[in-house]
């Protein structure tokens, strides 16, 4: 089944900006920490934001003052993309961490979107 599932990546132009949505399936148990990762061509998967159930964020360095994450209802976290260059090039995938019914950790993945930034 499919538990996590991201939209509104695209094709913008430099400077341009996205808003990315990952949706949490209802099923997952307890949603803790809701992540943004992005894979470049030939490149490692790297975290580009993370929130907490606190609300306590992380950014990486290089989306640090353009990129914003935030949380709706536990249940969906957004990355609103500003000021897009072109080395933001990616598939985002979303992670969400959640504990199961007997309170293990569970990790879920979305198959990811495509966020194009060139001229």
């Amino acid at each position: 089944q499919v538990h996590v599932v991201e939209s509104g990546g695209g094709l913008v132009q430099p400077g341009g900006s996205l808003r990315l949505s990952c949706a949490a399936s209802e099923t997952i148990f307890s949603i803790n920490t809701m992540a943004w990762y992005r894979q470049g061509p030939g490149a490692q998967r790297e975290l580009v934001a993370e929130i907490h159930t606190t609300d306590i964020t992380y950014y990486a360095d290089s989306v640090k003052g353009r990129f914003t994450i935030s949380r709706s209802y536990n249940k969906t976290v957004y990355l609103q993309m500003n000021s897009l260059k072109p080395e933001d090039t990616a598939v985002y995938y979303c992670k969400v961490e959640s504990l199961g019914s007997n309170l293990s950790r569970l990790d879920y993945w979305g198959q990811g979107t495509q966020v194009t930034v060139s001229s």
